[in-house]
């Protein structure tokens, strides 16, 4: 009888902390440097669910290792509900197949919460370019084998990747240039360093308003209110090449259930805010706000979807 007595208090005790989370400062941490898309979303995140819950929430930029390092600090922490993830694909589905030494389990150290947005890409080329279809390209490609220079913003990130499954799709060749992230990239465009990229519609849209690049195709499943007189890569009579970058929120694996059901719910009512919304459709996310059943197991056909790619193109970090 004592023993059932002290197992139903330490349950009670359990549910009574968990019912009063958060009663102390809850960590975001951000695994890139402060300015990017996923910083963004982070602190935009933070802002909301302080609100909500009552209670500070503080981003943590832990940059390093293509966000890896963040990704594991958050892997290794206690799963209360007090250090939280917030991170674009790399760290989930692209990363631990690049690199031999990442100390996490992508698909076991984590509780998937909600992909909060996502972006498609876009196949951006200078103004100068005498390409103006993805039909040009892929000709020229196939005319001039490893000859087209692709910028990315790195080896493993989305555009790089986008790149890569272009050319199988296609049976096409062309040359990766990386750069260490999506500004020298641009930079490289808009100086015609480079011919191509799949660049994240977030950094491509304004240049591709004013006129200093010209977008052939988007990787998104339907054309996007952005830019709608853009092709997708289907329309292009490219098969299975939808591609879209994200950003996504986890906890370390074991969360409790009443904090992750918490959690979802500011989270996804903060995205869908009428002051936020707009501001982010308008900078190309699109709302998910999906369960966190769904992220897994959107993270596990993810994390297969890249790992096939990345083994049939021989890719790594380099």
């Amino acid at each position: 009888m004592k023993k059932i007595l002290c197992a139903l208090a330490a349950t009670l005790a359990m549910t009574s902390a968990h019912a009063a989370w958060p009663d102390k400062t809850v960590t975001m941490v951000v695994p890139f440097p402060p300015g990017g898309s996923t910083d963004l979303i982070g602190r935009l995140l933070a802002s909301k669910l302080e609100t909500q819950l009552g209670q500070t929430f503080v981003v943590d930029n832990k940059a390093g290792a293509t966000g890896t390092i963040g990704a594991a600090h958050v892997a290794r922490s206690k799963p209360d509900g007090y250090t939280l993830l917030v991170s674009s694909l790399g760290p989930y589905v692209i990363a631990p197949h690049l690199y031999s030494k990442v100390s996490y389990d992508a698909l076991k150290d984590f509780d998937y919460l909600t992909v909060a947005v996502q972006a498609p890409n876009v196949l951006v080329v200078p103004e100068t370019s005498k390409h103006k279809s993805v039909a040009d390209v892929i000709a020229f490609e196939k005319a001039n084998p490893d000859t087209m220079t692709f910028g990315s913003s790195g080896s493993g990130s989305s555009d790089h990747l986008t790149a890569e499954l272009f050319w199988r799709q296609t049976g096409t060749s062309g040359v990766h240039v990386p750069y260490k992230g999506g500004g020298p990239v641009l930079a490289a465009l808009l100086g015609s360093q480079v011919d191509a990229s799949f660049m994240n519609i977030n950094t491509a849209i304004p240049q591709i308003k004013s006129g200093k690049l010209k977008a052939l195709a988007i990787t998104s499943a339907k054309r996007s209110p952005l830019l709608p007189e853009v092709p997708t890569l289907a329309e292009s009579g490219i098969k299975d090449a939808n591609v879209y970058s994200w950003q996504a929120i986890a906890a370390p694996h074991g969360l409790p259930a009443d904090v992750k059901a918490k959690l979802h719910d500011a989270m996804v009512k903060g995205l869908n805010d009428p002051a936020v919304k707009p501001k982010l459709l308008e900078l190309g996310f699109e709302i998910v706000g999906n369960t966190p059943e769904e992220f897994t197991r959107f993270q596990a056909a993810e994390f297969k979807r890249w790992k096939d790619l990345i083994e049939a193109r021989k890719i790594n970090a380099n």
